[in-house]
């Protein structure tokens, strides 16, 4: 397959009609200057950075599976500060209950009626530390809020502000008094990261720099919550091929008929699939996707989705090892199937 030059947006062969081209390039920009800031916070992660970025641009949520003090709860309030956009933290813990997070309706004796009091969802960026920590009952407060970006409380429904993103944290290595998320809550995230640790000359620069002052006091807000929306915009009109979609669909079902696998993916993984392959386009200054886009994407998108079966544990076969495999499986064929079409067309 043949991509277009694309050191300049103007180069684009096909350049979608949707997306106007000053304001592509504006909001691409305002995006590398987020990357860029956010580096300057949490060093030598930048692949970690886009992949928030990312999620962020497809109004999706994230879930960072690591060991504690790798900078997962620093990430989201570089964020927040950087974009201008109202950040909330919330330490799961077993006795939280769901309307600290949702909020509740008090009476107000004053005008005789119910008042509603904000929980910590109402907010742009929600930091959900270590979800695994609190009761199943807190968890599910968040199923609501994630996949409508609303709240409803005492039968009264209440937006968030926009943009809305829960990053939420846990520790994969500590299982003592965690209840772990059940497929309904995990299938909400559209990827799973992981930060890992700092290489050594990073690491050390990170102590230097905050031998006086932490860097995070620092950070000056450069763009807007609307500068966010606008570029969400955009990547909802970046192109796909019909082919590619056809593509993204197989990748997802061949999850569903493995040997290994007990739970395939949802169609929302499809879904979470395809725009963060939008995404990925938009932050590389392309209007359109290629395959390269979905394949990296892949895995981040499908495998917390899937349960393997027993039998894979027992010969130590791992989730990434199995979706590795599907994409050698399936894109051959499809891409093969794509260009004897088009040859036949010539």
């Amino acid at each position: 397959m043949e991509v277009a030059d694309i050191t300049n947006i103007s180069d684009i062969s096909n350049v979608s009609k949707a997306i106007n081209q000053n304001d592509f390039l504006e909001s691409h920009s305002n995006v590398l200057k987020i990357i860029e800031q956010t580096e300057n916070i949490i060093l030598g992660k930048k692949d970690v950075i886009q992949m928030t970025i990312i999620s962020l641009l497809c109004q999706g949520h994230v879930l960072i599976e690591d060991v504690p003090g790798v900078g997962k709860t620093t990430l989201a309030s570089a964020l927040s500060k950087i974009i201008g956009l109202k950040y909330k933290r919330a330490q799961f813990t077993p006795d939280v209950m769901p309307s600290d997070i949702t909020g509740f309706s008090i009476y107000n004796k004053t005008t005789n009626e119910l008042e509603y009091k904000e929980g910590l969802a109402l907010c742009n960026i929600l930091l959900a530390d270590e979800i695994n920590r609190t009761s199943p009952k807190t968890q599910s407060s968040l199923l609501e809020v994630m996949e409508e970006g609303t709240i409803t409380v005492d039968g009264k429904t209440h937006q968030v502000p926009t943009p809305f993103m829960v990053i939420a944290t846990q520790n994969p290595i500590g299982f003592v008094g965690t209840h772990p998320l059940p497929e309904a809550q995990l299938d909400r995230f559209i990827m799973r990261i992981s930060v890992g640790y700092p290489d050594t000359e990073n690491e050390i620069k990170m102590v230097s720099d905050r031998k006086t002052e932490n860097p995070i006091d620092k950070i000056r807000t450069i763009i807007q919550a609307d500068d966010i929306i606008k570029a969400q915009n955009i990547v909802k009109n970046i192109h796909i091929d019909q082919t590619l979609y056809k593509y993204m669909v197989e990748l997802v079902a061949k999850t569903r008929n493995h040997q290994y696998i007990t739970l395939g993916a949802s169609p929302r993984a499809s879904l979470s699939l395809m725009r963060l392959s939008q995404a990925r386009a938009f932050l590389e200054k392309r209007d359109y996707i290629i395959p390269e886009d979905i394949l990296s994407m892949y895995v981040p998108a499908i495998a917390h989705r899937i349960i393997l079966k027993q039998e894979a544990k027992l010969k130590k076969i791992n989730t990434e090892d199995i979706l590795n495999d599907i994409k050698k499986l399936i894109a051959p064929q499809i891409l093969s199937e794509h260009v004897n079409k088009s040859a036949k067309k010539n």
